[in-house]
């Protein structure tokens, strides 16, 4: 979906309710690539999280400038606030996480280890290269920005490589 001010285009991973609207979801991942400086939108009642799976981006905040590489820790911030971004050296991919406030919580990290898993809603892995992920006792090949959603009881999961784990409750 290109972005309304031209500066960029965002693949949906996965939404919930299914079919759900931006007035309407209760969580929504997706990946942007970003190639020019712009306002991100607005989106009241709105947690994001932001991780960046290729290039350099910095994010202007009425208080504060920060960059955002591969390397950063996931970056929670509000999204109704103003806040505009910046590639540098180039496009950047971006994997973003909406939650609604009140409806949903999102937890979001990147898993290097092995990890137990119980309880959540939903558990989302994103690859942002190849990577064999193992959950439970399946095995799963993903390709450089694939996801892969599990619903409930996911047991352990582990890598062969670094995934940005997402877990909604």
């Amino acid at each position: 979906m290109p972005w309304k001010n031209g500066g960029g285009i965002t693949r949906e991973v996965a939404i919930w309710p299914e079919n759900a609207s931006f007035d309407d979801f209760d969580w929504r991942i997706s990946i942007a690539d970003v190639r020019e400086a712009g306002p991100f939108s607005k989106f009241e009642n709105i947690d994001r999280t932001l991780m960046i799976l290729k290039g350099r981006l910095s994010l202007a905040f009425a208080d504060r400038t920060i960059e955002l590489d591969t390397d950063s820790a996931p970056f929670a911030f509000r999204g109704e606030g103003p806040c505009s971004g910046m590639p540098l050296d180039g496009a950047v991919t971006d994997l973003n996480v909406m939650v609604r406030r009140g409806k949903c919580q999102a937890r979001v990290s990147r898993l290097m280890e092995r990890t137990e898993m119980a309880g959540a809603r939903q558990h989302i892995l994103v690859a942002p290269s190849a990577a064999v992920v193992r959950m439970g006792a399946r095995s799963f090949a993903l390709d450089a920005q694939d996801a892969l959603v599990a619903s409930g009881d996911a047991g352990p999961i582990s890598a062969n490589r670094p995934v940005f784990l997402i877990v909604l409750d």
